[in-house]
């Protein structure tokens, strides 16, 4: 009997795209006192800019997003070899569409993901993710961002794999990764 590929999703930035301002997770979420006095906070666990300066900061922000991560040629290697089926989902917010879309066009022209899926409709980046996972009825989800994977944890259909950074790697997590390399080596072995 044929195993089936695995149904795998992956983050965008952090994840699929290298991106050094994401070991800084911990120190903004240590430094909340000062969020408050650049941006108009909400009781919402995520921030989502609104204004035209809070859009043009975040924008900022995702340039440091710079360069697909080496390890890429090995999704591309378990897709081939029909391990896996990939999924590019990211909350990026609308505004930042065009960015997505470029990088869509430069990682997907062997068209290695199956589905390359934005939050368009602006929502708490763990809602979108979480309903995209059981929308997808995933496996397996890759996420960089500790505080989204703490709220994904719970989702009853995928296994969540954290690629952890320097500051973050003490936290105790059972599957935890410190490189995409890591991550694509365990999947490499599972089998449905």
């Amino acid at each position: 009997m044929k195993n089936k590929p695995l149904k795998v999703g992956f983050d965008l930035d952090g994840v699929i795209l290298n991106n050094p301002l994401r070991v800084l997770r911990l120190i903004a979420k240590k430094l909340k006192v000062i969020k408050p006095l650049l941006f108009k906070q909400k009781k919402e666990p995520f921030f989502i800019p609104k204004t035209s300066l809070e859009k043009f900061l975040w924008r900022l922000l995702h340039f440091s997003s710079y360069k697909v991560d080496p390890a890429f040629h090995e999704i591309k290697k378990l897709v081939k070899n029909k391990k896996i089926r990939a999924y590019l989902i990211t909350a990026r917010f609308n505004f930042l569409k065009s960015d997505f879309q470029y990088w869509v066009k430069k990682i997907n022209r062997s068209k290695t993901f199956t589905l390359c899926l934005m939050n368009n409709d602006n929502e708490q980046p763990d809602i979108f993710k979480k309903k995209m996972i059981q929308k997808l009825k995933l496996d397996y989800f890759v996420e960089d961002n500790y505080d989204i994977v703490e709220k994904l944890n719970n989702n009853k259909t995928a296994k969540i794999l954290w690629i952890t950074n320097f500051f973050d790697k003490k936290i105790p997590y059972r599957w935890k990764f410190a490189s995409l390399k890591e991550v694509c080596q365990y999947l490499k072995y599972k089998v449905i």
